[in-house]
């Protein structure tokens, strides 16, 4: 599926909110006369965007996938589409056989706001030195420790903070800055302060040698900001 996260609490249940499995659980009741809880690839925040989110679920029902695809869309908000539909062997599971993923950030740089990408990107009226912004995302790639780029609480619950990015890449695409992150695994704002990172580098908040002394010692004040949750998409996931 794809979704517009922007009115949505993320994509997993709230006790008191709207989150993304809420949504589709309850069109899959709805459609299937069946109550399923649906097995997500990822955990997406707050505001966050998803171009190719992948689950999947157990059912007793015969429904064709063509008829699940075609009532859940007639059934689901206009922020929530369902792409396609496939059986899947069993035993599958969307997060856990997930090979890695690729995150989308997206930058406005105009001088004025584009007030038909509200909630879908950040604004940031500067002009970004891709040069600089590039030679530092090398060093983020490769396998490393991420601490730095963590969310502090979240880092308590996790076994490891070692994960490994495959590429970073910065583009343009009609007046808008594109950051790509692909890699193994994410950690919680991860991409987001890496993001924020490179803007510092850009700005000259920070150098080169900060981030390498931020992968060595985990400090995250060496790190750059976490930049806001509406320019992030989960772009692709691989399997």
């Amino acid at each position: 599926m794809s979704y517009n996260g922007a009115r949505y609490h993320g994509y997993q249940i709230q006790n008191n909110a709207e989150s993304i499995q809420q949504t589709v659980e309850s069109a899959i009741k709805t459609l299937m006369g069946e109550a399923v809880t649906i097995n997500g690839c990822s955990r997406t925040d707050t505001g966050v965007h998803a171009k190719e989110f992948v689950f999947n679920f157990k059912t007793e029902n015969n429904i064709p996938c063509s008829g699940f695809v075609k009532g859940m869309n007639a059934l689901l908000p206009t922020d929530i589409a369902i792409l396609s539909c496939e059986e899947a062997e069993e035993g599958f599971h969307a997060r856990f056989d997930s090979k890695g993923k690729e995150y989308l950030y997206r930058i406005n740089c105009a001088d004025v706001r584009d007030v038909f990408a509200e909630n879908l990107a950040l604004h940031y009226p500067y002009k970004l030195d891709y040069e600089k912004m590039r030679s530092a995302a090398r060093l983020l790639c490769g396998t490393h420790d991420f601490a730095a780029f963590c969310k502090a609480e979240a880092k308590e619950h996790l076994v490891t903070t070692i994960r490994t990015v495959y590429s970073v890449e910065i583009k343009e695409n009609g007046g808008y800055t594109e950051v790509y992150v692909s890699g193994d695994g994410f950690l919680h704002n991860m991409v987001r302060i890496i993001v924020g990172t490179l803007i510092y580098i850009s700005e000259g908040k920070r150098t080169e040698q900060d981030i390498v002394n931020a992968l060595e010692t985990g400090d995250r004040e060496l790190a750059g900001k976490t930049v806001a949750p509406c320019g992030l998409y989960l772009n692709k996931v691989f399997y």
